[in-house]
């Protein structure tokens, strides 16, 4: 029986960390930033995971 091929878009976006955690990005961070708030896009700078009923469908995508 043949593996089953990596969701790429699941693997190109997400990474999971080694407590297991699936760490992933932020939305409206591509541009025109200016018309946010500084504590806005300070908010944006820090890590974001995923909840554990996402995570367990994202590792799927990516195993």
């Amino acid at each position: 029986m043949p593996k089953m091929k990596s969701v790429k878009g699941a693997v190109k976006r997400f990474k999971v960390k080694k407590s297991g955690k699936v760490k992933r990005g932020t939305a409206f961070r591509s541009h025109i930033l200016t018309k946010q708030d500084a504590g806005t896009r300070r908010k944006q700078n820090a890590p974001k995971y995923l909840t554990n009923t996402d995570a367990k469908a994202v590792k799927a995508m990516i195993a």
